[in-house]
């Protein structure tokens, strides 16, 4: 005999997941063009078809019930294999060229495997994919150049774009380096518009510790040549730390760095069945990830 008809609408969990990623029932509201009236029923009616709270709303702040934190890791699973199952069922009918714009370093640590797999799943897809500065990614977007672009920002709430990553950063250098924590701190950073640049210099400058710029290239197997000959100190994504760096943080008593969200932009009006084709598929498995990673860190 067949059971009772499961609650797991994907519409139902696709709002459950906005909700917790965006802190609050309005600005998930924002993100899926919804009313706030239709995310609150919808929340509604996925706790009755479970006959259980997922949210805990007597505090100030939004908080999920144990019940909700079970649901959110199977929700975002559920989501992650709807997407698939759609990727497989359309690959047949999907072509054209996806032109997708985002950070080198993101590119090489994130999204090798991600696009690599999206290739030889849908060959009929051919992808442009240019690697460049935030600020660049931003203006070339706006010329129209990209159809989708990856960009670093200012952690900032659901304000455009799908946040699909958060990156925590560190002060890290070769153990091999030598120098003194009441000295200018040497630094090898990538050169202007570059995010980490900025964070690095206005994090020294407000706490009032020298610097000094030694070396300078746009990039990444540059500057962690540099780093690992023992030239100086440059700014990381913890995750992004090979084996061979080491935080210095603590030993040179230096700032603690906010970090940053990677956000993903579409290109404004219609986009091609390729192009939403891609970002679901990086959204899903850039989720997936997080996922991995904050079970592993449990």
């Amino acid at each position: 005999m067949p059971g009772p008809p499961l609650p797991f609408d994907l519409d139902l969990l696709r709002t459950f997941v906005a909700i917790v990623d965006n802190g609050s029932f309005t600005r998930a509201a924002q993100r899926l063009s919804l009313t706030q009236s239709t995310v609150s029923l919808q929340i509604k009616r996925l706790e009755d078809g479970l006959a259980r709270r997922l949210f805990d709303r007597d505090g100030r702040d939004l908080q999920l019930t144990p019940e909700g934190e079970i649901l959110l890791t199977y929700a975002r699973q559920i989501l992650r294999l709807g997407a698939e199952a759609l990727s497989r069922l359309r690959e047949t009918d999907v072509s054209g060229v996806v032109r997708l714009g985002t950070p080198e370093d993101f590119a090489t640590t994130h999204l090798s495997e991600v696009l690599a797999c999206f290739a030889r799943t849908h060959p009929q897809v051919a992808l442009q994919v240019q690697c460049d500065f935030t600020v660049n990614l931003l203006a070339d977007f706006a010329k129209g150049r990209y159809d989708l672009i990856l960009f670093k920002r200012e952690p900032q709430g659901p304000s455009g774009g799908t946040k699909v990553w958060r990156e925590v950063l560190d002060w890290v250098a070769s153990p091999r380096l030598v120098t003194e924590t009441e000295g200018p701190i040497p630094l090898i950073l990538a050169p202007a518009p570059d995010v980490y640049r900025k964070r690095a210099l206005s994090a020294l400058d407000a706490a009032g510790r020298d610097w000094r710029i030694v070396y300078t290239s746009p990039s990444l197997a540059g500057l962690q040549a540099a780093v690992q000959a023992g030239l100086g100190v440059t700014v990381l994504p913890t995750e992004m730390i090979p084996a061979d760096m080491v935080s210095v943080s603590a030993r040179l008593q230096l700032p603690k760095l906010p970090d940053t969200e990677i956000v993903l932009y579409r290109a404004p009006g219609h986009v091609t069945p390729a192009a939403e084709l891609l970002s679901s598929t990086i959204i899903a498995a850039l989720e997936q990830r997080v996922v991995v990673s904050k079970a592993v860190a449990v």
